[in-house]
This record gives structure tokens, sequence and C-alpha cells, in this order.
């Protein structure tokens, strides 16, 4: 099974994207329905719990907190990740809902207000020679912030048009099914962070599996209500087309923004890519509370080809800055060691962040 995997790695091809696809045709063949489809529901509900869970007892408070005292590297990542992407989202959804359709326009703007990832900003920071310390801070701060300023945005940002319901209801849910998880799971540290770190091929599936339970979830909503007869192939490349700029916008503003600033080149290096990246591991799950069911394939669809557009290119940066890094250094690279390119992530992560975050495709 190895040898498959590592041999497609080699050729530059993620397996989990691989998996997701899968995962998708199978939607698409053999959509979940009627019973199936309530009892998905509920599997969906208890794995989304648990993958928060798990979030917070991987992801070490000591290491969230080292670097804090940079504030100014932090606020800038914050405001790129909250302020400026959610106004690059809605200018995207004005001047391309007319062809993309409210649907996917929406779920455009969505992806716009997610938090960064955590592991795969970390790892690609490494890779390029930027700030580690300080990426662990910055991606740890907006992965925990997105769990209460996303919802609060899509609520304002989405809500008039039906599309979002923040009430009390809705508040309830993601505090028992988001916010509880994953508090309990930092507070569970003591017992689990050793389980977890001895057995991390079982959580790893956990993780990825449960991404793959709300994907195949989504869609299967989607062929039962008929919506994906309404996406034409030229929607498909438009909405790839939509993502590519609106990655293209996130990396210029945010280099450009952190190079006015004065950053150091480590710094700017940990900005673009803390600044400029999407979380799908916290997407999908938060979208699946947020969205009526009916709608949730077409909402999530753009953070799918966006999260796969940000790894390809983010992984072709972060090599080169790496390169030209540890030419500059007399070829000394940034510190960071092997693990394979498993969820879409590169094929280096840097030492001490394995097992402290979660290892999903973030």
């Amino acid at each position: 099974m190895k040898r498959p995997l590592a041999l497609l790695e080699r050729a530059g091809i993620d397996p989990y994207l691989l998996a997701i696809l899968a995962t998708v045709a199978l939607a698409v063949v053999l959509p979940a329905g009627g019973s199936a489809a309530r009892g998905l529901s509920a599997a969906t509900t208890v794995l989304i719990g648990l993958l928060f869970f798990l979030y917070g007892a991987r992801l070490s408070p000591r290491a969230a907190l080292a670097g804090a005292t940079h504030w100014r590297l932090h606020l800038t990542i914050l405001a790129a990740t909250f302020v400026v992407f959610p106004l690059l989202g809605l200018a995207a959804q004005a001047l391309a809902a007319p062809m993309l359709g409210p649907d996917l326009a929406r779920g455009v703007l969505f992806l716009c207000l997610l938090p960064s990832t955590v592991q795969s900003s970390i790892a690609f920071t490494a890779i390029a020679g930027g700030n580690t310390a300080g990426a662990v801070c910055a991606a740890s701060f907006s992965s925990l912030l997105g769990i209460v300023v996303t919802p609060l945005l899509a609520s304002a940002l989405l809500g008039g048009a039906g599309a979002v319901r923040l009430d009390a209801a809705a508040v309830l849910t993601l505090v028992l099914q988001l916010l509880l998880p994953f508090l309990l799971g930092q507070l569970s540290r003591r017992w689990t962070a050793g389980w977890i770190a001895a057995h991390k091929p079982v959580v790893t599936a956990v993780d990825r599996g449960s991404i793959l339970v709300v994907v195949y979830g989504a869609f299967s909503e989607g062929m039962v209500a008929g919506i994906w007869h309404t996406v034409s192939p030229g929607r498909l490349l438009l909405l790839l087309g939509v993502c590519m700029l609106l990655l293209a916008a996130a990396l210029t503003v945010t280099d450009q923004g952190a190079r006015r600033l004065g950053f150091s080149r480590e710094d700017r290096i940990t900005v673009v890519f803390c600044g400029s990246k999407k979380s799908l591991a916290s997407g999908l799950p938060m979208a699946a509370v947020l969205f009526a069911p009916s709608g949730l394939g077409l909402v999530v669809l753009p953070l799918m080809l966006f999260h796969q557009v940000q790894l390809m290119t983010c992984t072709v940066l972060a090599r080169r800055w790496g390169t030209a890094a540890a030419a500059a250094h007399g070829g000394r690279a940034e510190a960071a060691v092997p693990v394979g390119q498993s969820g879409g992530r590169p094929a280096f992560q840097p030492r001490g962040a394995g097992g402290e975050f979660p290892d999903t495709p973030a």
C-alpha cells in the first residue's frame, strides 16, 4: 500500500485529493437518500464533534502561545484572513454571481471568511525559510478565532440572503458541535496527548475519514436534490478561474503589505503563507452546520477547488523560496524533516511540529 502512495507522491499527485475525487464520484453514482441520508447526517454530526475534539487534543497550548509577543505579525495575518479576504470575497461574489449563480457565489464568499490552515501553513513556512515559530502562533490564533469569527461573518454577510441563520439554535449547535468538543480536547490533553502521539495512523484515519464523510454527504444531498444538473463545465471552469484570481490577489496583497510594513524576509514569508490560505478541514464542518443540506454541495465546491489551487501554488512557492534561502545561507536549509506528502501537504514539516496539529488537509 505504501509503495503506490509513494509513487503517486513522487509523480506530484496528492493521494488524498484522489480520495476526495473518488468520494465525489461515489456520491454521484450512489448518493445517500431516505433513511441512509438520515443515518449519514447523524454520523456526520458525531464525526464533526470528534474531529474538533482531536483538534483540541493535538493543539498544544504552549505551542499556540509561543511567539505571541510578535503582535504586529499576528495582527497583520489576522487582518489579511478576516478583513482583506472577506473584502476580496465580496468583490468576487458581486462580479461572478451573474455567471456562477447564487449558491456558487455564496460558496466563493464563504471560503473567504474561513480561518487559515494550521499544519500546512507551518510546513510551507518552514520549507521556505520563514519564521516558523511565528507561523505556529499565528496559524493557531487564526484557527481558534475562526470558530467564532467565521460564523459571525457568515451571518452578517450571507444571512441577508437567507443562506445562514445564526439564531439561538444555530449558536447552540455551533457551541455543542464545534467549540465544546474543541475545549474538551484541550482539557483532555493530560490523558490523551500521549495516546494520540503513539497512534498517529489511527487518528489520521479518523481525521481524513471524517472529512470524506462530510464531502459524501454534501454531494449526495446535491444529487438527490438535482442541483448538480445546473452546474455546466463552463461554470466549473469559471469557478476555477475565480479561485485562481482570489489566491493571486491574496498572495499579492499579503506580500506587498508585509513589505510596506517593513517586515523581515522571514516574517514576510510567514505573512504570505498564513494570510493567504483557507482551511478545508475547518470549512467543511462549519458549512455543514451553517448551511441548509440541500444547497451544501454547491456552497462547498468553491472551497474544495480553492484548496487544491492553494496547495499546488504554495508548494511551488515554498520550494522556490526555500532553495533561495538555502543558497543564501551557504546551502543550509531551514530545519525540517521528511514526513511524506499526505493530505495535500508538502513532503516536509518543521521539527517539533509533528503531532501538535491536525493531520488533515487543513
